[in-house]
């Protein structure tokens, strides 16, 4: 095996079904693609002799074509549709044993441009195709959660402070939330084909065509749907919308995997325990410490949505300085972090669909964690029904309450609370059963099961999943 990058140092995305879709091969089966399908569109327009597109489909096989020395080889040209161009303009020739000319439609009045822009959308349009399929088993099983944990009590937090009773149905439904809409942007990206030739006049197509009956715009968007692609009113060479879209809407998906993780990480901890990530053999282990459960899943999505911000500005700032009718090195320093993107959205996807089928919901805990602050968690929804009874100083002397109960030690103060309370509001006002319902965090809710439902109704369709037909590559 030679050597390469197998992501040793990037374990979120070091997996063979990220690699087959993003991986170089990937990259050159793609560049091939678009090839062979524009050999397509030519015979079918009577542009080159009929069948040419047998030829060269038969010689666009990616397994045929060394790989590493590709990539070497496009030093030479800075870019690696140039050597490749060369290995299958030979093999071309080596298989028109007829001699009907295939060669005649290799890369016809494209230009490497054209054929890499083209090809990257297409291994884009692959990949995110795989990425959503994994999305919408994450959000499926993020909206059982929410349906299933709908009553359940939690705490929510503020600052880091208990805040508000809270129900981890509602958080579950957050989390859906962040990851459908991310995803729903995603999904309705237009990922266009690219055809401008050599400065994006289309005068060598406009050659190519005369008197065929064709354009080099219907042609443009033959390729577009052989390739399954968007169409495009014009050449975008300089014009990177579709890139920094594209890296968009993957960042942003990977903002919605990291917080779903900054939380599983917190929520995780051994002092609060109230989630635990899905077990299995051999994962979380420490090299010293035997007894070490350490949240992985949690920590590689983690690591993905912190890379991912600065590979989306990467291509902002490809896009921004994209000088004359083709850059010089802009449109280089794209392509490594857009396929990095990919790579690290697909993997976490994959790591968080696994995360989320196989949660660990530990309800006890919580309503634990809910009673550390006891009755001090209904402050605010008590000041709201209390202080009205107590006269227009009513609010600064539920205030003097608080502040007299948080002198006192942490373990006291849910007894020390519900006894100034008492004190302070008349037994005539407020009866103590009155005071006990309003003092359980079940009655401070809000709106929290309508929020939710609210929440799964918007995105119906990342809601429920069948995994039938679905695969990663």
């Amino acid at each position: 095996m030679t050597d390469g990058d197998f992501g040793l140092l990037s374990p979120v995305s070091a997996s063979p079904a990220v690699a087959a879709l993003t991986g170089d091969r990937a990259v050159i089966a793609a560049i091939l693609d678009v090839e062979a399908s524009w050999a397509a569109v030519l015979e079918e327009a009577g542009l080159v002799p009929a069948g040419s597109a047998a030829v060269v489909t038969e010689a666009a096989q990616a397994g045929s074509y060394d790989v590493l020395s590709v990539a070497e080889r496009a030093q030479g040209g800075g870019n690696p549709v140039i050597p490749l161009l060369g290995d299958l303009r030979a093999r071309v020739r080596e298989l028109d044993a007829s001699g009907i000319g295939a060669g005649k439609a290799v890369h016809a009045s494209l230009t490497s441009q054209d054929v890499l822009d083209s090809a990257l959308m297409l291994l884009a349009s692959r990949t995110v195709s795989a990425l959503l399929a994994d999305i919408k088993g994450a959000t499926t099983a993020l909206a059982t959660l929410a349906g299933q944990h709908a009553e359940t009590l939690s705490v929510g937090r503020s600052l880091t402070q208990h805040a508000l009773p809270y129900t981890f149905g509602l958080r579950a439904a957050q989390w859906f939330q962040g990851v459908a809409a991310a995803a729903a942007r995603l999904e309705s990206l237009e990922l266009p084909v690219q055809f401008g030739g050599a400065g994006g006049t289309l005068a060598s197509g406009t050659k190519l065509t005369a008197g065929s009956g064709s354009t080099p715009f219907t042609l443009a968007d033959s390729l577009a749907a052989s390739l399954g692609l968007a169409t495009a009113p014009a050449p975008w060479h300089t014009n990177r919308l579709a890139v920094t879209a594209l890296g968009d809407a993957l960042a942003a998906l990977l903002d919605s995997f990291g917080k779903i993780s900054a939380d599983l990480l917190f929520l995780s901890r051994p002092e609060v325990a109230e989630l635990g990530e899905p077990l299995a053999a051999g994962r979380g282990v420490s090299s010293a410490m035997p007894q070490k459960q350490n949240p992985v899943l949690s920590v590689l999505i983690r690591s993905a949505a912190l890379q991912a911000p600065g590979l989306a500005s990467q291509l902002h700032l490809a896009a921004a300085t994209f000088n004359d009718e083709r850059p010089d090195g802009a449109w280089h320093s794209e392509w490594p972090a857009l396929r990095q993107l990919l790579a690290l959205a697909l993997g976490a996807a994959g790591h968080l669909r696994e995360l989320t089928e196989g949660l660990r919901v530990f309800p006890e805990a919580m309503r634990r964690n809910v009673e550390i602050s006891g009755p001090l968690l209904l402050s605010e929804g008590v000041s709201a029904a209390v202080a009205p009874l107590l006269g227009e100083d009513g609010k600064q002397k539920l205030q003097g309450v608080v502040d007299e109960t948080l002198k006192a030690p942490a373990a006291e103060q849910s007894r020390i609370y519900t006894k100034l309370l008492r004190e302070t509001v008349p037994a005539d006002k407020l009866s103590d059963a009155e005071l006990e319902a309003l003092l359980d965090p079940a009655s401070y809710l809000g709106e929290a099961q309508e929020i939710s439902r609210r929440i799964l109704a918007t995105y119906p369709e990342f809601a429920t999943f069948s995994s039938k037909g679905a695969t990663r590559g």
